[in-house]
């Protein structure tokens, strides 16, 4: 449904440059198409009801894992599907995720999608005909660059709204029947499981069951309310220079319904592991729920909007907040995973004070050679020698690194030339007792404009899994480090001039 990310210009630089330039001037589809199995979810209910007022906790930490997941909920929603997304991608995933949410609708399951606008590139009428069945409805956030506005219109957006346009929703959110959830890194694109042939990234989710999912539910609500979301048929309802008029008719809408499910239905469309992932989701998914662990969690999100100012491009939200209470409340140990380094100054003196009171702090990040971001890396570059005087331990990720091998199950079975595997996951740890895993980067953007959510799990066996999960990315085999290896060295010429070039630029608070 969206277009597949493009590696040379990343999505800050897409914004990046779109801002300079005018400053100058899931659900995958099963084959089984029949009513879900009612007695699906009994044993999901009553493990929520022996639980009461608990959460039930998973870490999902490989691509093939959150497939999984996302692929046995679809396939067994009963009653409502909601979903939150910043990108939806047209590849296999994208495709195969959009059809099984069709499927489901078709079997009566109520369905809203919200979509951040920023990468939208999908034909008008696709969008519109899957919005017009009567059990789909589809919501555009912040609609200021893509859908129903011509460049006109964007070019004036950026002038006049600079921040406005660079404001974008960053959620990740798929919550079924009100009552399991999954959030966390992973977009709707090959790249998040695994399945790229040339990038792919090493990310995280977290499965949660019971009662968190009620505030998640509750804040797609105010998402699904807020003036920012715009049905997508309101985006093609009038003439002009400055609004687009697209129509579909009942034929196209059959036509464009048919060729999704007959595209999920064929096997030539899909590697043989894949398929052999979808038909043993019956079985597997119940196997991975069996390590769910029931303890106290904390959903957070920021406001629609992120927070109140309209001009200025700080402000900082609730996730930021919250996160900021989590470093200042440390007491031995801080265990961070951010694809992006790029502390704000605030943030830098928050750190600062903590190492201070003797805590120690470390963060795994991508280096030159992994990275998917050259903008965000060259404002990490600036600091990174500052950074690493303050005492922040920084190991940075290889591009092969050997745990690729255990998180890659289809390692072996790629070519010969495995694909660069590059850190997604945001995630901290602290003090081995507290967890948050959500959508939050380690950079101002996340601070100040984009919306975040994610998850915060107090309880030292889930806390110290994860942990353990991050440390053995910070090894020697996968990460180099900071202090006393040169990361940069591995990394291609023409990276190190890309960087070279945006470490002049005065671009840090839209990293």
């Amino acid at each position: 449904m969206y277009p597949p990310p493009d590696f040379n210009m990343s999505k800050t630089g897409r914004l990046v440059l779109l801002s300079l330039v005018f400053l100058l001037l899931f659900f995958v589809a099963g084959k089984n198409t029949a009513r879900a199995d009612q007695s699906g979810f009994s044993y999901i209910d009553e493990q929520i009801t022996a639980n009461d007022g608990l959460t039930g906790v998973l870490v999902l930490d490989t691509g093939e894992e959150a497939l999984l997941a996302r692929a046995w909920l679809a396939d067994h929603a009963q009653h409502t599907i909601e979903v939150q997304y910043f990108i939806w991608s047209t590849d296999n995933i994208g495709i195969l995720a959009t059809e099984a949410l069709l499927r489901a609708a078709k079997r009566g399951v109520k369905v809203r999608v919200i979509v951040d606008d920023l990468l939208i590139d999908a034909p008008d009428k696709t969008l519109l005909a899957l919005a017009l069945h009567p059990n789909v409805s589809i919501r555009i956030y912040n609609p200021k660059h893509s859908v129903g506005t011509p460049v006109q219109k964007r070019i004036l957006n950026v002038v006049t709204d600079f921040r406005g346009v660079n404001q974008r929703m960053h959620d990740k959110t798929f919550i079924v029947d009100g009552k399991v959830a999954i959030t966390g890194g992973r977009n709707m694109a090959d790249e998040y499981f695994d399945y790229d042939h040339e990038y792919n990234f090493r990310d995280r989710d977290i499965l949660v069951l019971g009662n968190v999912v009620k505030k998640m539910v509750w804040s797609f609500e105010q998402f699904w309310l807020s003036e920012l979301s715009v049905a997508v048929k309101d985006r093609f309802d009038g003439w002009g220079v400055l609004q687009k008029n697209v129509s579909v008719n009942d034929a196209e809408v059959r036509k464009i319904y048919e060729e999704l499910h007959d595209y999920a239905r064929s096997p030539d469309n899909f590697e043989p592991e894949m398929r052999k992932i979808i038909k043993n989701i019956p079985d597997t998914f119940p196997a991975l729920t069996k390590d769910v662990i029931w303890t106290h969690a904390q959903f957070i999100s920021d406001t629609p909007g992120k927070n109140n100012r309209r001009f200025s491009l700080g402000g900082g939200g609730i996730t930021t907040n919250e996160l900021a209470l989590l470093v200042k409340h440390s007491k031995h140990r801080i265990v961070i995973q951010s694809p992006y380094l790029v502390l704000s100054n605030k943030a830098e003196r928050l750190f600062r004070q903590t190492r201070k009171r003797g805590v120690s702090i470390q963060i795994s990040t991508n280096s030159l050679a992994s990275t998917d971001n050259i903008q965000a890396f060259s404002g990490y570059k600036n600091q990174r020698k500052r950074l690493l005087n303050m005492g922040l331990q920084i190991f940075e990720y290889k591009p092969d690194p050997e745990v690729q091998e255990k998180l890659f199950r289809r390692y072996e079975s790629s070519s010969k030339t495995p694909p660069v595997f590059a850190i997604h996951a945001k995630t901290m740890v602290i003090d081995s007792e507290v967890v948050y895993i959500g959508t939050y980067n380690l950079d101002p953007r996340s601070e100040n404009l984009n919306t975040e959510v994610g998850v915060i799990v107090r309880n030292k066996q889930f806390a110290k899994k994860v942990e353990q999960s991050i440390q053995t990315d910070m090894g020697p085999t996968n990460s180099w480090n900071a202090l006393y290896d040169d990361p940069d060295s591995f990394a291609s010429v023409w990276k190190h001039w890309r960087v070279f070039f945006w470490q002049f630029m005065p671009i840090k608070s839209l990293l």
